[in-house]
């Protein structure tokens, strides 16, 4: 069956698929352009994107921005989203079960963008997406291609606000990834 972008909103609104959906006040779905060659995939909503039902207007999303802007690009281009829809308590890292049953979602958000270029913005997405013992701090900014997609890592936003020297090599990886569209000519 293919769903349309408003088909999948409604199915996330209305998830019951984990023990998320009892805790959470909104379900984030991803945002962005549906034409995007860009896609950003994180993984899981903060507090702040929980009470919103946005991804990255807290704190991460300041540094996102900021990144995005040193790099000359913008959110109204690219599309931003997480693996999970929900917001797992006190922030911790997502559980197998949950990310298996929001997995579905982004499968549908990817296949209704066919995005050319896919960066997981911190470990939890590169081990989800790209490898299973991806290393972010060894393999960001590297490159792998599947099914006429490129896919490459960065820091998330939060692991900058932790450890601010990761700033400067985030850009670097923005910018590579800015590099990598031109290269593509998108």
């Amino acid at each position: 069956m293919q769903y349309t972008w408003k088909e999948i909103e409604q199915h996330v609104e209305s998830c019951t698929h984990c023990p998320l959906s009892r805790t959470r006040h909104q379900p984030v779905m991803g945002r962005g352009s549906h034409q995007a060659d860009i896609m950003l995939i994180a993984e899981a909503p903060g507090g702040q994107e929980d009470q919103q039902g946005l991804p990255f207007v807290g704190p991460s999303g300041k540094i996102l921005d900021s990144l995005l802007g040193d790099c000359g690009l913008d959110r109204e281009e690219i599309y931003i989203t997480n693996i999970l829809k929900c917001h797992p308590p006190g922030n911790r890292e997502p559980r197998v079960e949950e990310k298996e049953a929001c997995f579905p979602y982004l499968k549908y958000e990817t296949f209704l963008l066919t995005p050319k270029i896919i960066v997981c913005l911190g470990r939890v997405a590169a081990q989800r997406i790209i490898s299973p013992d991806f290393k972010i701090t060894r393999q960001h900014g590297t490159w792998t291609y599947r099914k006429n997609c490129a896919l490459t890592a960065t820091y998330h936003p939060s692991a900058i606000l932790r450890d601010s020297s990761k700033y400067e090599i985030a850009k670097r990886d923005f910018l590579e990834i800015v590099a990598k569209r031109t290269e593509l000519n998108l």
